[in-house]
């Protein structure tokens, strides 16, 4: 008996860590634009990672942050995080996942979503006022068009820092540039926020095992 109820709390907790995040996204930005919810939050125990052939973004700021949140078992913990945001991005060929280990029965599943797998531009994931906590951020070439490196982090305004990130110092670090260009990224994130985000050719599916997009 124990073992059931034991095997019933984790399984719950996979329901819940297995939302897909875009609906989390669009959530988050409908109560953006209502001025409903600053954008911070707790972040999930989990990471997740993104790989993409493409990136393009108009307006490109970076700084340093710390997102808090709980780990799986429920302590407190935080995760320093570089904050990459985007005026408006485009995204080539985007893949987006989440292990979830220890299921009962199951071992590790994984939620793997899709999109914008398209030469076609007007086919590809658009997103506008995006905010990604990134952890671990790698991409074959990046190409940065009006680079300013060593700026106040809280004067930037294309875009600004985010609402209610009071976590970050805007005296800290930072730097921005006019346009960015990323190509075969690969990134760790604790979180995403949008307040718009578009996924063209959108599919998600689960997994048996540890399936990650890279």
């Amino acid at each position: 008996m124990e073992s059931q109820v034991r095997g019933g709390t984790r399984w719950k907790r996979f329901a819940l860590v297995m939302v897909p995040s875009v609906a989390a996204t669009a959530a988050i930005g409908v109560a953006l634009a209502q001025g409903a919810l600053a954008a911070s939050f707790s972040v999930s125990g989990q990471s997740f990672k993104v790989r993409a052939d493409y990136i393009h973004g108009e307006g490109f700021s970076q700084y340093g942050a710390i997102d808090a949140g709980k780990t799986l078992d429920g302590k407190d913990t935080i995760h320093p995080v570089a904050v990459s945001a985007f005026t408006d991005a485009r995204i080539q060929n985007m893949c987006q996942s989440v292990v979830t280990p220890n299921i009962p029965l199951l071992g590790s599943v994984t939620l793997t979503l899709t999109a914008g797998n398209s030469d076609d531009k007007q086919k590809q994931v658009t997103a506008h006022n995006l905010y990604i906590d990134v952890e671990d951020l790698g991409a074959d070439t990046a190409v940065f068009n009006g680079l300013d490196i060593g700026v106040q982090a809280g004067s930037m305004k294309n875009p600004p820092m985010k609402g209610g990130d009071e976590k970050s110092n805007p005296y800290g670090f930072g730097q921005q540039a006019t346009s960015v260009d990323l190509y075969g990224v690969k990134q760790t994130a604790w979180a995403t926020t949008a307040g718009t985000f578009t996924l063209p050719g959108l599919s998600m599916k689960l997994s048996a095992g540890s399936n990650p997009c890279y």
